[in-house]
């Protein structure tokens, strides 16, 4: 029936109909980007590559010796991943899944940080006890930084002015200065140091303690502790809270740390520095990442060989993605 009112034109219709033929056309023609997750494999010696909506392999690197951990580019075209028994860290390129460089380091690296230009790498060397400073582009290293013993994590300011090393060892997180490149300064910690992260305003260093089951907060103004935040997942034994990996997110809303063997992940209030909630995930649930647009966060199951995609709106788990054996790092692109 006619609308005698507002009478419809048959030019009006013609419009309409184009436009719809053009919109469904357009959504054909350009399909939604997903995710793409890197995950070290300690146990196959590789690099899982999957699509981070389907789970489906986009492929696998064969690394070398027990890969750790992983860190992309700013531009997103390397993947640089740890191998800690071959005394180097590889240079993946991320369109052909090719190793395109072999950055020679001291003995043991395990974990790894880029400045946030991505021209120097930094790796822990837990045997020698010192950080090696790599220059990508010259592929040699540049500087050995001595540290405190057993250095695990490293991790680098926002604004490139600092790298902070924690020492399992001496349960202290040694502050880099890097114009010096020199140990500068030091934090005291809780038992066994394990991870850092700056929050993206600079104005806090967060430092996971395995062996305490709490996470220490540190301001960086003056390197002084503002807060430890100690994890009681209900039901749960307290010699299961392990925290290792950590992500903040950009308005330091939210904090996620991975707990571990109590295959929880802790939500704090990044403002009130309270936990507010414990997510579930696989077990021995180890590091964390973020989708590039942050509504989902990604966790690597050591002991379920799989990884967690969480929607952090309605902090649901939406599915577990088989990665292989021994996930242990994670890096995400599109």
């Amino acid at each position: 029936m006619k609308n005698a009112r507002f009478p419809i034109s048959s030019a009006w219709k013609t419009a309409v109909m184009k436009s719809t033929c053009f919109a469904l056309l357009l959504s054909f023609a350009v399909p939604a980007l997903a995710d793409t997750v890197y995950v070290s494999l300690t146990k196959e010696d590789a690099v899982a590559v999957l699509d981070g909506s389907t789970g489906e392999s986009r492929g696998r690197v064969k690394t070398g010796s027990h890969p750790r951990g992983l860190a992309l580019s700013p531009d997103g075209k390397r993947l640089f991943v740890a191998l800690a028994e071959d005394a180097v860290v590889a240079a993946i390129d991320t369109v052909t899944l090719e190793i395109v460089a072999k950055l020679p380091v001291d003995k043991s690296p395990k974990s790894i940080a880029l400045d946030p230009a991505g021209r120097l790498l930094y790796a822990t060397d837990d045997a020698a006890n010192r950080i090696n400073v790599v220059d990508i582009v010259r592929e040699n290293v540049v500087k050995r930084i001595p540290v405190g013993a057993e250095p695990e994590g490293v991790s680098a300011s926002p604004d490139g002015r600092w790298v902070i090393s924690t020492s399992e060892g001496e349960d202290v997180a040694y502050w880099i200065n890097t114009a010096k490149q020199e140990v500068v300064d030091l934090s005291a910690v809780a038992a066994r140091p394990r991870a850092s992260r700056f929050t993206d305003d600079g104005r806090q260093l967060w430092v996971s303690s395995e062996n305490a089951g709490m996470v220490t907060v540190i301001d960086v103004a003056d390197a002084h502790q503002v807060k430890k935040i100690a994890f009681e997942p209900p039901g749960l034994p307290r010699d299961l809270v392990k925290p290792v990996g950590i992500r903040i997110d950009k308005s330091r809303r939210f904090a996620y740390i991975a707990l571990g063997r109590a295959g929880r992940i802790a939500v704090v209030d990044a403002q009130r520095l309270e936990v507010v909630d414990y997510l579930p995930a696989g077990p021995r649930v180890w590091n964390l990442e973020f989708s590039p647009d942050q509504r989902r966060l990604y966790a690597a199951n050591g002991g379920s060989d799989d990884v967690s995609v969480i929607d952090l709106e309605s902090r649901r788990l939406l599915k577990n993605l088989a990665a292989g054996q021994g996930p242990w790092d994670l890096a995400v692109g599109r």
